[in-house]
């Protein structure tokens, strides 16, 4: 057995860019520590224990090879599904289901509660991977509604949770796996209007909160100060002391006052941004949108060397859901976009989150090792005028 771990360990690509994340992440992880302890120096140890678990979520996804990664795709849906569903149940204690600030996001499970709806991020990749990558429809406008019914159903579920947040990930992760699998732009385009769709059918969904949220962000945009003290005051708030951080940021001491005199709401998770911006200035955002971009750029070099679709949509997928998150979580605290209760990938605090983005890393990396196979299916088509995937 040891031995024939040592051979498979021989025949990995050791040089593989998909090292380029776990650089990135590692860079994201350590500002993500200092910023929490900026504001909540209690949570530190809790979250060194999450990035514990989340490395050890990385190690045990690179191991599997993708073909079984390929057979757990589908159970680990249905789990995600099933966990999603129950957290609507009505009537469940809140020993098992316990709400935070009207919100069921969470299942405890004793020593540990999850938020499904991070694992569900993992299961669609892998789900629609799957079932693309033996498929020759995609290439057809009715050949894309499978794997976006695989993104709308969690999406939906997500969304009445409420968490608008993560629900806004799924529909660009999906678009971006349908140009990886060669789906025609016209057809694309038609999703796009239909997704809109979809989320303009959601809207009854939306809680009071989320749209006063919707409001708030309208209102920045246009110059409004009617809502500053009212539903835009955190948007407001976190957006001055991005600001406050100028070029190079106050230090981790002035920050720390700063931050503990103006009583930012959720600055160790959803708004970390903002704290990162204030201890560091500018150049602690560049930093993070350079990691990123990082990250970015070793996930799709590792899917462009890749020549197994499946893994190459594994590798595009991953890339896709954690740049994603990052639009949204920046985007929400320098006054772009709607707040929505969006984690900033391993810089919040939040042990679902860092677990389930270092498990991200994980499988692009358990793409990028993998030495391409002897026998692969021919490469997706691109050209517009038809072929086979």
């Amino acid at each position: 057995m040891r031995s024939r771990t040592l051979r498979r360990l021989a025949r990995w690509h050791w040089g593989t860019p998909a090292w380029l994340c776990v650089l990135a992440a590692i860079i994201l992880t350590g500002m993500g520590l200092l910023a929490i302890d900026t504001v909540r120096p209690d949570l530190v140890l809790r979250q060194v224990a999450a990035l514990i678990m989340g490395l050890g979520a990385a190690v045990f996804a690179v191991f599997p090879s993708q073909r079984k990664l390929d057979l757990v795709a589908w159970p680990l849906m249905g789990l995600c599904l099933l966990m999603l569903i129950m957290l609507l149940v009505p009537g469940l204690p809140e020993a098992l289901v316990r709400p935070r600030n009207g919100a069921s996001r969470w299942i405890n499970f004793g020593i540990t509660e999850m938020q499904p709806s991070e694992l569900a991020k993992v299961a669609v990749v892998l789900s629609i991977a799957s079932w693309l990558r033996f498929r020759r429809n995609q290439r057809s406008f009715m050949g894309l509604m499978p794997p976006l019914a695989l993104a709308l159903v969690p999406m939906g579920l997500i969304l009445v949770e409420p968490d608008l947040g993560t629900a806004l990930l799924f529909l660009p992760t999906c678009f971006a796996m349908l140009v990886a699998a060669g789906a025609r732009w016209r057809d694309l385009g038609k999703v796009c209007a239909l997704g809109v769709l979809g989320a303009a059918l959601m809207i009854p969904l939306l809680r009071p909160h989320q749209v006063d949220r919707l409001d708030a962000m309208w209102a920045q945009l246009t110059g409004d100060t009617s809502l500053r003290e009212g539903v835009g005051y955190q948007g407001q708030l976190a957006m001055t002391l991005v600001g406050a951080g100028g070029v190079s940021g106050q230090g981790g001491e002035q920050a720390q006052q700063l931050l503990k005199w103006n009583h930012l709401p959720e600055d160790h998770n959803d708004m970390v941004f903002a704290v990162v911006s204030l201890r560091w200035g500018l150049v602690g955002q560049l930093a993070v949108w350079g990691a990123f971009l990082v990250l970015v750029l070793g996930g799709l070099l590792t899917a462009a060397s890749c020549r197994e679709a499946f893994s190459r949509l594994i590798a595009v997928g991953a890339t896709a859901v954690l740049f994603a998150q990052m639009v949204v979580n920046t985007g929400m605290t320098i006054g772009v976009m709607p707040i929505t209760g969006m984690t900033l990938p391993f810089v919040s605090a939040g042990g679902s989150s860092l677990v389930a983005a270092w498990l991200l890393v994980g499988l692009i990396l358990s793409v990028g090792l993998r030495p391409p196979s002897r026998l692969w299916r021919e490469q997706f088509a691109f050209d517009d005028g038809g072929g086979h995937a």
